[in-house]
């Protein structure tokens, strides 16, 4: 090897060594990092890879590790709390953080947010409250007199605004036969408290119907309070009762219907079409996958579907589907507006974290989110009782009638 081999050689092997020495000095810190440590980065890494948002809420997401380092962490409690403080910087209350024990609750229940007194709870994006999406219909909650919409400002007299989602969801569960007490918010009543007794919460999620319009046309009227996992197939035997027995139109009421199920919502859309697109979901990098409908659907007789502010998630992609192929006219309120997927991780000490991952367009790439569905036809109505339901007093049952007769849309439709 000559000399100026020989000197490139020590050079290149210097340089290598400083680098690997660097390295060292680098990595060395991160070898050190307690458990306690360890388990913040872990949340930080799940939310820096699959948050929506890649902006992180217009922030340095690497600063905002940083400084949650930067504190000591001595014990679970203050670990916990430096993870939570990471989180709201986000200022997405669907993205939170779950201690083992909310863990465990939220895979025992499909949905999370649904209680022992009966009630679907969201935080509102805008003011952080905590926000009644819907009663579940016959549950205490609903038999109490709460609306959709209603803010609980407190529950048993502890103020609901530092608490999350799950923390109010677990103060509102209990023992069967217990009270529990509500101090609700509403629009023009101002505070109102009430007091509910928990209990099972049985769901039937169809009610089904031939009824006769005024002109004479037998109507299939359907009511759907939530997509669980029978819904689909419950909904699927009812139509094809109906259609037996002659409707020539259908009634679909999605209305203070909170959702459930993604798949079940799809799987429901595709009863009524023979084809199109069902729902995009949409991550950081775009389109990340679609949900089609290939047909034959169970029934092409015309369909208007009932929606209001209590219309939310799965209700919102089943609705935003069949108004956007064409398949069915909608009346009533915009609905809730909520079109976020959360995707749940565990973490390693046994705790959680649900992160909004992706959101929902309907097949003309319209985002629910915070905007919601806006009916074709506007008709607004004052709460009325369980049993004024498709009846006189409700005026957007009776406008879908209206509606299906004045197009004469179920003239000369054959069976």
């Amino acid at each position: 090897m000559g000399f100026m081999q020989k000197q490139v050689f020590r050079l290149g092997f210097s340089v290598l060594m400083a680098f690997c020495l660097a390295l060292g000095l680098l990595i060395q810190p991160a070898t050190a990092l307690t458990d306690e440590q360890k388990l913040v980065s872990e949340v930080w890494r799940i939310v820096n890879r699959s948050y929506l948002d890649e902006t992180f809420n217009h922030q340095n997401w690497a600063a905002v590790r940083q400084k949650a380092l930067e504190k000591p962490l001595n014990d679970q409690k203050a670990t916990y709390a430096a993870i939570q403080k990471m989180l709201q910087s986000l200022d997405d209350p669907f993205t939170r953080f779950l201690d083992p024990e909310q863990y465990r609750s939220l895979q025992v229940n499909t949905s999370g947010e649904l209680t022992g007194v009966g009630l679907q709870i969201a935080l509102d994006p805008q003011t952080g409250t905590l926000q009644v999406v819907t009663p579940i219909e016959g549950s205490p909650a609903d038999q109490a007199g709460i609306r959709p919409r209603d803010r609980i400002l407190k529950i048993e007299g502890i103020s609901t605004e530092n608490l999350t989602l799950d923390e109010a969801a677990a103060r509102m569960r209990g023992s069967i036969g217990s009270l529990v007490t509500l101090l609700i918010e509403r629009e023009g009543e101002g505070e109102i408290e009430v007091r509910v007794m928990r209990d099972r919460i049985a769901l039937n999620p169809v009610v089904a119907d031939l009824r006769l319009s005024p002109e004479g046309t037998p109507i299939g009227y359907l009511r759907l309070s939530q997509f669980n996992a029978n819904a689909s197939m419950e909904l699927a035997h009812a139509i094809s009762s109906l259609e037996k027995k002659g409707a020539a139109a259908y009634i679909l009421d999605l209305r203070n219907n909170p959702g459930g199920l993604l798949q079940s919502g799809i799987e429901i859309a595709r009863l009524w079409l023979n084809s199109g697109t069902v729902v995009y979901t949409v991550n950081r990098q775009g389109i990340q996958g679609s949900f089609e409908s290939f047909g034959p659907a169970l029934t092409d007789d015309p369909l208007v579907i009932l929606v209001n502010q209590g219309t939310a998630s799965a209700s919102e992609i089943l609705a935003g589907a069949l108004q956007d192929n064409g398949r069915a006219q909608l009346i009533g309120e915009t609905t809730f507006g909520k079109g976020l997927i959360q995707s749940l991780f565990e973490l390693s000490d046994g705790s959680g974290l649900a992160v909004t991952i992706a959101k929902y367009e309907t097949p003309q790439h319209r985002d629910i989110n915070k905007l919601g569905i806006k009916p074709d036809t506007v008709i607004t109505q004052e709460p009325i009782k369980r049993e004024q339901i498709a009846t006189e007093a409700d005026l957007q049952y009776k406008a879908a009638l209206e509606l299906l007769n004045k197009n004469s849309v179920v003239s000369g439709v054959g069976k």
